[in-house]
């Protein structure tokens, strides 16, 4: 099983509009620093993105990656994994939709990501960790503004 990187933060708005703005991906270069462009290749029965490539910028980590989504959990769960990318191996990760019962809602971001060249297991983890924490809070800005 993979080692997974994970964080949370709480967003003030509905469960509901939070994995709107996640189903979303062709938005995320607006709002996310470390994704560059987003180009959707197939979609599923409800017009949710199931695979798209995605152009990463998250501090040194630069590269094109196709990537799969998995809404077998939604609205719950999105999950993604790497189809193919240039340096990465594994990038495999889960956003976690949790409603707190008050119109906010719990965001946990669960990220495993591996690359080619070999990277100590602490410097992979932090970099891990920054991303999700950039992510989160990116999130939080474009959902509450």
């Amino acid at each position: 099983m993979a080692d997974f990187s994970s964080n949370s933060q709480n967003i003030e708005a509905p469960a509901s509009e939070v994995a709107a703005v996640l189903v979303d991906l062709e938005s995320y270069p607006s709002w996310s620093s470390a994704i560059k462009s987003v180009e959707v290749q197939d979609r599923d029965g409800s017009n949710r993105p199931t695979k798209a490539s995605v152009k990463i910028e998250a501090g040194v980590l630069k590269d094109r990656a196709t990537l799969n989504y998995d809404y077998t959990k939604f609205p719950n769960a999105i999950s993604f994994s790497l189809e193919e990318a240039d340096l990465m191996t594994e990038m495999t990760g889960t956003y976690l939709i949790e409603d707190n019962g008050d119109d906010t809602t719990k965001v946990t971001y669960q990220l495993n990501v591996q690359v080619a060249m070999p990277v100590p297991d602490m410097m992979r983890r932090k970099a891990e960790m920054a991303t999700i924490d950039a992510a989160l809070s990116q999130l939080k800005k474009k959902i509450e503004g």
